[in-house]
């Protein structure tokens, strides 16, 4: 096969694979579905995956990304920092394992691994009401603490590219008429990439359980809470994030490491490819089990692309480019 005639062979098949996992691919199903390599932004499966709806407990994700973005702005140690349950908590509803009442206290850090791993909502507002009066006071401003956290949650979402995404409140529950969060798995998988950067999240929300502590009028009690992520602590896994309403279904965002991929160039050297998958299923009754075909599904599709020179020609519909805002 001569140069050009090769050459004319692989720009086929990329536009072929840029088809078959572009964001424009449908089903009759009415999931939502996106798969993507974090590095490289490259699509590797989409369904419906700028339909916008409801996403449940996902919007804890940029509440802990606002966190943590915040700690690191502000020099705050997220281990030494203690939060105060607010008086708002009875207003939450929802599950409250912790059984967690006004005035207790706990560490930011245990905060976000209840929110993270038990998707505990009376845990995010606390979070965003500790924030939310720190971010009103650095501005020298009057105002209620969770409305301001929640505006920096969707200052992210906009900074972040995410243009079909709007956040209500810190925790993604529902309210009549005013769902908790409404996004895309686009727009999700974007928020994905961001928090994954972060090692202090990376680090909560890999772990399967983790031993927190509240601290209440009868003294410190321990709670031992579980990640309601299935596919936690499995091979190459760092997280994310699960979340369940009536009018979202069952979501899951997921993130899964390989090896970098190590390749010797023309000139010698030796080239350096990190590899990570994000993978976003909103509405799917078997979430996991999804998340387990479309990680298989993804991997074989980037392994493809690369094989066939990591062609692109057509970046806004191939890739999805998350900024470092760092």
């Amino acid at each position: 096969m001569n140069m050009r005639v090769h050459t004319t062979f692989l720009a086929i098949m990329a536009m072929a694979l840029t088809t078959a996992f572009s964001p424009r691919s449908s089903a009759s199903t009415d999931e939502s579905v996106l798969v993507m390599e974090a590095h490289s932004g490259k699509i590797l499966y989409a369904v419906n995956s700028t339909q916008r709806r409801p996403v449940a407990s996902l919007a804890k994700m940029a509440t802990a990304a606002v966190t943590i973005d915040w700690a690191t702005a502000a020099g705050v140690d997220i281990g030494g920092t203690m939060i105060t349950v607010p008086e708002t908590i009875t207003l939450v509803g929802g599950p409250n394992p912790m059984n967690l009442q006004p005035g207790e206290r706990l560490t930011l850090r245990d905060a976000l691994f209840a929110a993270m791993l038990g998707s505990d909502n009376l845990a995010a507002i606390a979070i965003a009401d500790h924030v939310g009066r720190e971010l009103l006071r650095a501005r020298g401003r009057q105002g209620e603490p969770v409305v301001t956290f929640v505006a920096e949650m969707n200052s992210l979402a906009r900074a972040l590219g995410m243009s079909r995404t709007r956040f209500n409140n810190p925790h993604g529950l529902d309210r009549p008429r005013n769902p908790g969060a409404m996004s895309t798995a686009a727009d999700m998988a974007r928020l994905s990439v961001y928090i994954m950067r972060k090692p202090p999240l990376t680090f909560i929300t890999r772990q399967t359980t983790r031993r927190i502590h509240v601290h209440g009028s009868d003294g410190p009690r321990g709670f031992l809470v579980r990640n309601t992520n299935e596919l936690a602590g499995g091979d190459g896994v760092l997280g994310i994030k699960t979340g369940t309403t009536r009018a979202a279904g069952p979501c899951l965002a997921a993130c899964v490491e390989r090896d970098p991929l190590i390749r010797t160039m023309p000139d010698g050297t030796r080239g350096v490819t990190p590899r990570r998958l994000v993978i976003v299923v909103f509405n799917h009754t078997d979430r996991f089990d999804r998340a387990r075909g479309l990680i298989r599904r993804g991997w074989a599709s980037y392994d493809r692309w690369l094989q066939l020179g990591g062609l692109v020609e057509n970046p806004r519909r191939e890739l999805i480019q998350v900024p470092d805002l760092e």
